[in-house]
């Protein structure tokens, strides 16, 4: 398998005004992202509200994803639980469905050690045939796989990439310095849109992208550029998207990038219950930094607005 470097977007799950999953919507995202140039698409993650959503509604997501672009580029698929079993019945799902890949967080909720995350994801890569790309965000899941557990991971071949969302370079330094380093097809992917620069100048193959929802051109020329070595133009991207770094997370993901959409006309709709649309004022503060980042520097042009629409 080709080891994975660029930028996949976690696709945000749009919903109508009924709180109905907008399956023509759905499609016009993936059309854009496909138009942009982006590496993969992955579904059924933290973006795309996988915990709210019924498993007739992540069936339909995923089947939407396989019409709309395999073959074209790689599909990765949220499965991960607090439960292995539920785990990997999730992932057996995905592959049977036609799943490129799937994306399995750390267990949640009841805080497993070491050894029991070891034998979480160990249990899972020996039942389905899918590479595996596991999924650290102590944040999100009160646990962080350290990077000794991770590297015992890395002697499993279907276990194939990480998505880094520590928030600490040094540890994101270690793993890439201590498994892709040596096992050369192991992918260090960032789930941190706002440290990606950083973390690629140390040797990061990657992201998985929040803000590429909005911007997917924005973020692959950052990416891109870092990857060629060509730091001047991933700099000066960076700093052009550092005010929407801010802003874009101003609140719970996927809340503001769901904002934000709407504001370009984008499918998006609000979140589902417990979380909600994004506070009056915080509002206020994402239009105004969307504005600036049109009027300085142009990003979704009218023309690709116009493309949004033609989808």
């Amino acid at each position: 398998m080709t080891k994975m470097q660029g930028v996949y977007t976690a696709i945000v799950t749009p919903f109508n005004s009924l709180n109905q999953l907008d399956e023509e919507g759905l499609r016009r995202n993936l059309r854009f992202q496909l138009d942009c140039g982006i590496d993969g698409i992955v579904a059924l993650g933290t973006t795309g509200e996988c915990p709210t959503l019924t498993k007739t509604e992540k069936e339909r997501i995923v089947q939407i994803c396989i019409e709309e672009i395999k073959g074209k580029v790689p599909l990765i698929v949220g499965t991960g639980s607090y439960s292995t079993e539920q785990t990997i019945e999730n992932t057996l799902i995905a592959e049977h469905s036609g799943a490129d890949m799937a994306l399995i967080v750390t267990p949640y909720y009841n805080k497993p050690p070491q050894e029991g995350i070891f034998h979480h994801f160990k249990s899972t890569a020996e039942a389905t045939k899918l590479p595996i790309i596991v999924y650290n965000h102590m944040g999100r899941t009160g646990q962080n796989i350290q990077t000794e557990t991770l590297m015992r991971l890395a002697d499993i071949p279907s276990i194939i990439a990480v998505k880094e969302c520590s928030g600490n370079i040094t540890q994101m330094s270690d793993v890439i310095e201590k498994i892709a380093m040596h096992r050369h097809d192991f992918s260090v992917l960032s789930g941190d849109d706002s440290i990606l620069l950083p973390f690629l100048s140390i040797g990061g193959d990657g992201a998985i992208s929040v803000i590429s929802n909005l911007l997917p051109k924005q973020i692959k020329t950052l990416v891109q550029a870092a990857l060629e070595g060509n730091y001047m133009v991933a700099r000066e991207m960076h700093y052009r998207l550092a005010p929407l770094f801010r802003t874009l997370f101003i609140e719970t993901n996927p809340i503001p990038i769901k904002a934000a959409m709407s504001l370009y006309h984008m499918a998006s709709g609000s979140c589902r219950s417990p979380l909600c649309d994004l506070l009056p004022e915080n509002k206020k503060l994402l239009a105004q930094a969307l504005k600036e980042a049109q009027e300085r520097y142009g990003f979704l042009s009218a023309e690709e607005l116009l493309l949004c629409a033609a989808y």
